[in-house]
């Protein structure tokens, strides 16, 4: 927070609870981030990473784009679902390949 919305957040307390949700929405779309676009050698390391992993049974760190946002889950993988472009990890979650910014062998 910089010292210009000092102003807004004063004045907040005197809004309708519209206004207040709608300057809550505002703030957070600033902190929003974009889905890095990921080249090819990237993209093959990933797959590389991801066919060692699921062979060898091995747990990866997943770092993938989410709500606007970059997340990150641990786990083994289950399966690496081609006709759905996604992976599915031994917990349930599953992830679209779109989505994969970064994969890390545990």
């Amino acid at each position: 927070m910089d010292v210009n919305d000092r102003g807004s957040i004063k004045w907040t307390a005197m809004m309708l609870p519209e206004h207040q949700e709608l300057l809550r929405r505002v703030w957070k779309q600033q902190e929003y981030k974009d889905r890095p676009n990921l080249d090819e050698q990237q993209i093959e390391e990933i797959n590389m990473k991801l066919q060692l992993a699921i062979h060898d049974d091995l747990s990866v760190i997943i770092k993938y784009y989410s709500d606007n946002d970059y997340k990150q889950v641990r786990g083994k993988l289950t399966k690496i679902d081609t006709m759905n472009k996604c992976l599915l990890l031994k917990d349930g979650t599953k992830i679209d390949f779109i989505n994969i910014i970064d994969v890390k062998i545990d």
